[in-house]
């Protein structure tokens, strides 16, 4: 059984390499030789992470002749953009209720002076 869709792109954004696959392609599509040339590791090491990215749609590859390019697919990082941004409005409102809570206090403070 295939993990959510969800789970499928953050699974594959937890490896470093293919974040840093990822990066690269932001820049324009790459074959695999050239994705492969900063990393220390072999071709077949390097297209079993394109085969991550690929199942968790975050690149295609293509056919032109010989070479198969790569090409980022964005429309799954957007799913987390949105996932994530719950939970930064979520965070921002408890700053929000601390930052007015400590208003609170050093209005009573400076009204009463301090507490000892």
């Amino acid at each position: 059984m295939s993990p959510d869709p969800l789970s499928a792109t953050f699974s594959a954004l937890a490896d470093p390499t293919r974040r840093a696959i990822l990066a690269r392609l932001t820049q324009g599509e790459a074959s695999v030789t050239e994705l492969a040339e900063p990393f220390a590791m072999s071709l077949p090491a390097v297209s079993k992470h394109l085969k991550v990215l690929e199942n968790a749609g975050l690149i295609t590859r293509g056919r032109e002749a010989q070479w198969r390019p790569c090409r980022l697919e964005a429309s799954p990082l957007k799913e987390v953009a949105d996932w994530v941004d719950r939970y930064r409005r979520f965070w921002e409102e408890s700053f929000d209720r601390l930052d007015d809570y400590l208003y609170e206090l050093q209005e009573k403070e400076r009204e009463h002076g301090p507490e000892k």
